[in-house]
């Protein structure tokens, strides 16, 4: 008995001890930072039918490994690309948080081999900022990715004054709620990541959305809320599918599909061997604007060469063009058929494993019958209207493009319905109008709103609307008790509209007393204050149309006028070597995505066969035509002065001009001050500037380009002043591809603006010379109202002209009435 007792007890033992190593004791809480936590084995949970939260699990970023080799190429058949690392695809519960200093636990995790990995955030960087903060995009998906098993991780550290027990980001992916993450990395980046429920992923277009909701830890009052912020970093957000068919590319899907790399690029290389042979630079720039158009993405580079091909990556294509004899030198295993026929089609480098673009046939005209299989999809006449701006690769929904008198409720601008319990509510939309636009003087859109507060908001609050970062309108709310708001219309200066895209925010900034006063906890309240309802309307009036030369904005908005020429546009190009070829690629795909087709153009060697025309010069400035720097007030001696500013080479100063600045702030300082002071306050005010106040605009003057600006963009009109000639320049051919890829950037192209556009590599500054007399162009059909709405933009810009027209009109109807009483009654 006592035997069976002590074997009793050693089993009992073993249990407690086995259970033990199961369940490890866990001192996460004293581990050092940065020290690795052992994975839990946890099982998988099942998604649930409705759209409920996920809890996340935290997670390491790991490097992605090498990539593994492929078999050889063979012709239409998708290859594979390299496989990149995932996270296991059953989430872990996370542990709970401390609400004083919340520490987010990172777990090492062995990344799956053999899993395809795809970089979703189309920005150099995201950030969330304020206590309400949505963006929204889509990415592009291939067939075998979207049956794929994914896997969505974020990476994102937030400021140390958000309060994580009552501020959340929230992942949603087509509009449904894939997980909930409590905002609590301030000290370092932390990686989370989500189950993707099955079947939520479509081939093609699915929305992404970041939703963040964030409070003060201590702070009440409304200046606190732009302290709140939640960064999210691009290269350690992507989307993991588990299986090598996720990588396979083929026919157009795949070009849809590039994606961005871990700073949100999109980069086509293009080896082309015959690059700088004649007749090749058509055919090549049609190319890199159909690539443009098909991927869509808002940071996209091309780089030719015509060496071997490129090692390959997230967010980069290599496309291989040439005829089979040109190619097979670079790439020994060319598909058969190459030699005999017109060849588009994906294959896989056997030294990498990536995939390339192949484009070849027996002769370049074979090559250029390939090349419009790719593009043909993309083109579009340039008479047919099209209704929308395409941006919903970096901001969803597509801008609707609007051409007079519209409504829209903002249901359909991505705008949703929203209660609202913090100090200031910020969202927005975007609408776009079209080249012609000539409004800014004395136009009124309007919000037509439906919104609702709380009785607890006090008079003082106000609701403010921006366009394009500038205020536009204000309204204060004035009365105590709550209010409902129907239909409220809230005027909105077009002062701020450009052609192109429009950025439109609503802003409420609430008062209570419990914010003044700000006792403990009183940041953390749920109960809603202001509501937002998404039956809200904005209202687009009838506006003037008529195109103005020169206006580079037109054409960074809409490629205006290249985008609207039934007819090929003359390019010029100095030389076709890898530098030039690849700014000209970058610009013209740019000009591509924002015509919203192809632009057809005709490579020219001189001006003088251009004639009458619009055209476009790109090249180094010591190349470019004496003409065309005159017809866009660009100073010809620039040709030899204009020399780029190096990091060892001191920047030169103005003896002349630092010795009158002295002497005017020594000599007038204060006088000066008291006059600059005036004319903003009548700037601010009354919209009274120098350039109104004249009655004839003043002529443009030359602009020479300084040694710190790295790129230049003018514009100005033909010789005979029937097209607009554009100049892109740089001091090399290198400075204009490092420029044009700098500028073609979504943060720096809507900056383009004026006749002069330039930008300064080593300053990184893009600063425009305004349009001070511009010409008319006829654009929309002669109507007696147009021209109304023409007279009245321009009155309203010239005041002088707008006060002696007045003044002449009273003198002639008085002198009219005078001469026609005149000859009544009777005379004496």
């Amino acid at each position: 008995m006592r035997k069976l007792f002590v074997a009793s007890l050693l089993l009992v033992g073993t249990s407690v001890f086995a259970y033990a190593q199961i369940s490890p004791f866990d001192m996460s809480g004293e581990r050092p930072a940065g020290a690795p936590v052992a994975p839990r084995l946890r099982l998988p949970v099942q998604p649930a039918p409705a759209p409920v939260p996920v809890v996340p699990q935290t997670v390491a970023p790991q490097p992605m490994p090498p990539p593994a080799p492929a078999a050889p190429p063979v012709s239409a058949i998708p290859p594979t690309s390299a496989p990149a690392p995932a996270t296991p695809s059953a989430p872990a519960q996370a542990q709970p948080q401390q609400a004083a200093q919340p520490a987010v636990r990172s777990v090492a995790v062995a990344p799956q081999i053999g899993d395809f990995r795809r970089y979703i955030v189309p920005f150099s960087e995201l950030g969330l900022g304020g206590e309400y903060d949505r963006r929204s995009w889509s990415i592009y998906l291939t067939t075998e990715q979207a049956a794929a098993k994914a896997r969505f991780t974020f990476t994102y550290q937030n400021a140390v004054v958000v309060a994580p027990e009552v501020s959340q980001l929230t992942v949603f992916i087509n509009n449904r709620a894939i997980g909930q993450q409590q905002v609590g990395s301030p000290d370092s980046p932390s990686a989370v990541s989500f189950d993707v429920p099955p079947g939520l992923l479509q081939p093609g277009a699915n929305l992404i959305t970041f939703e963040a909701n964030q409070r003060h830890r201590t702070d009440c009052s409304i200046d606190s809320t732009y302290e709140l912020w939640s960064n999210i970093d691009p290269a350690g957000t992507y989307l993991s599918f588990a299986g090598r068919d996720a990588g396979q590319l083929s026919g157009t899907d795949a070009i849809r599909a590039i994606g961005v790399d871990g700073t949100g690029k999109t980069e086509f290389d293009l080896v082309v061997p015959a690059m700088e042979q004649p007749g090749t630079t058509k055919p090549l720039l049609r190319l890199a604007q159909g690539l443009s158009l098909l991927s869509g993405m808002p940071n996209q580079v091309f780089a030719f060469g015509t060496g071997s091909l490129p090692a390959g990556g997230p967010g980069k294509m290599a496309v291989l063009v040439g005829t089979a004899a040109e190619l097979r030198p670079i790439f020994p295993s060319l598909p058969q058929g190459a030699e005999s026929a017109p060849l588009a089609a994906f294959v896989t480098d056997p030294r990498s494993g990536s995939p390339v673009l192949l484009i070849s046939g027996p002769s370049w005209q074979a090559v250029s019958t390939a090349i419009d299989t790719i593009v043909s999809p993309t083109d579009r006449a340039p008479e047919i209207r099209r209704d929308v701006l395409t941006t919903q690769r970096w901001t969803a929904p597509d801008a609707p493009l609007l051409f007079g008198d519209t409504r829209i409720p903002l249901s359909q601008l991505g705008i949703r319905t929203v209660d609202f319990s913090g100090r200031r509510f910020r969202t927005g939309f975007n609408v776009a109008v079209p080249a012609d636009f000539y409004a800014n003087a004395y136009g009124e859109a309007k919000v037509l709103l439906d919104a609702a507060y709380s009785s607890k908001v006090l008079p003082g609050s106000h609701i403010d609307v921006y366009v394009n970062g500038n205020i536009a309108s204000t309204v204060p709310i004035a009365t105590t008790n709550g209010g409902i708001f129907r239909q409220l219309p809230i005027r909105v200066t077009m002062r701020h509209f450009k052609p192109g895209l429009n950025s439109i925010a609503i802003e409420a900034v609430l008062m209570t007393e419990d914010d003044a006063a700000c006792a403990p906890g009183a940041t953390a309240s749920q109960a809603p204050r202001f509501a937002l309802f998404d039956t809200s309307e904005f209202h687009m009036p009838d506006f003037a149309r008529v195109g103005q030369r020169p206006n580079l904005a037109a054409m960074a908005g809409t490629s205006y006028p290249y985008g609207r020429s039934p007819d090929p546009t003359p390019l010029f190009i100095d030389r076709t070597d890898a530098d030039t070829l690849s700014a000209t690629a970058t610009l013209l795909g740019q000009l591509a995505i924002a015509a919203g087709h192809p632009i057809a153009i005709d490579t020219v060697a001189s001006p003088s066969v251009i004639g009458d025309r619009s055209a476009i010069f790109i090249g180094s400035i010591s190349q470019m035509p004496a003409t065309a720097l005159t017809q866009v007030n660009v100073a010809t001696a620039s040709q030899a002065s204009w020399r780029p500013v190096t990091d060892s080479q001191p920047t030169e100063i103005d003896n002349g001009k630092a010795l009158e600045e002295w002497r005017s702030r020594i000599s007038g300082g204060a006088l000066q001050s008291r006059i600059a002071a005036f004319r903003e306050w009548l700037r601010r005010n009354f919209d009274i500037t120098g350039a109104s106040l004249q009655f004839v605009p003043n002529a443009e003057q030359v602009f020479t380009p300084s040694n710190v600006t790295s790129l230049m963009v003018a514009q100005g009109k033909s010789p005979d002043g029937g097209g607009t000639w554009t100049v892109v320049t740089a001091p090399s051919a290198k400075d204009l591809r490092e420029g044009l890829s700098s500028l073609a950037s979504q943060a720096n192209w809507p900056q383009i603006a004026g006749h002069v556009t330039t930008y300064s590599s080593r300053t990184g500054k893009i600063e425009s010379v305004p349009v001070t007399r511009f010409d008319f162009v006829p654009t929309a059909g002669l109507s007696i109202a147009n021209y109304r709405l023409i007279a009245a933009n321009w009155l309203s810009t010239n005041i002088l002209s707008y006060s002696f027209l007045l003044v002449a009109l009273s003198l002639l109807i008085g002198l009219a009435t005078s001469r026609m009483l005149s000859r009544l009654g009777r005379s004496k």
